[in-house]
């Protein structure tokens, strides 16, 4: 009888052990649920060159080429000496690596202004796709609060993490949101601290400062 009832016993403890065991599995697996895949692109495109648009370099204002309307771009700084991690990982990016013409726009999750442009530099980067980049520099946050903005907004360009805001004392400029427009060459040829910019004041910068027409 002893032997029938331990035989019977047998299943029921290791049945209660299998469960008692797979509960630490399952605290990892929610645990792990932070650790979300980015929503933001891979940065490695960032230093190849666009490629160029199909009916050429288009003029700017002044008749000039990409970047350089009116001469306007000579003698402009370079973009500073920085190297800035890829929010999705990978190999960092220095900035002078960065290949133009491109817009750069310096933002934070706890910025109401950022929040309120951000989904138009995200249809900026799809009008312009192959003739502009488009990257963002995340700024004093937190990667879970820029995560989340970034999957509310559906935010998919390449973004750069700079928790130290090194690219700011770098500009000297301390004010959110701030964008950047860079010419072929790398050089800052326009920097833009006016509040948040809907998609016709963007498209109109881009325009003037780097002589690429982009439907607003």
């Amino acid at each position: 009888m002893n032997r029938r009832l331990a035989a019977l016993l047998v299943p029921v403890l290791l049945a209660v052990a299998g469960c008692t065991a797979a509960e630490p599995e399952r605290q990892t697996t929610s645990t792990g649920r932070a650790e979300r895949p980015s929503p933001f692109a891979d940065c490695a495109a960032l230093t190849r060159a666009p490629g160029p648009s199909p009916s050429g370099s288009a003029p700017g204002d002044s008749g000039s080429a990409p970047g350089t309307p009116g001469g306007a771009a000579a003698g402009k700084a370079l973009l500073p000496e920085l190297t800035l991690n890829c929010f999705t990982g990978g190999a960092p990016v220095a900035l002078r690596d960065v290949r133009g013409p491109a817009v750069v726009n310096v933002w934070a999750s706890w910025c109401p202004p950022c929040r309120k442009e951000l989904p138009a530099f995200q249809r900026l980067s799809e009008r312009a796709a192959g003739r502009l980049q488009v990257l963002g520099v995340n700024s004093r946050d937190s990667r879970t609060a820029a995560q989340s903005i970034g999957e509310d907004f559906g935010i998919r360009f390449p973004v750069l993490f700079d928790q130290g805001e090194a690219l700011q004392r770098e500009l000297q400029r301390n004010a959110l949101p701030l964008t950047l427009l860079v010419d072929a060459e790398g050089r800052v040829v326009h920097v833009d601290a006016s509040g948040a910019l809907d998609d016709a004041r963007l498209a109109a910068l881009v325009q003037r400062h780097l002589g690429l027409a982009v439907p607003a």
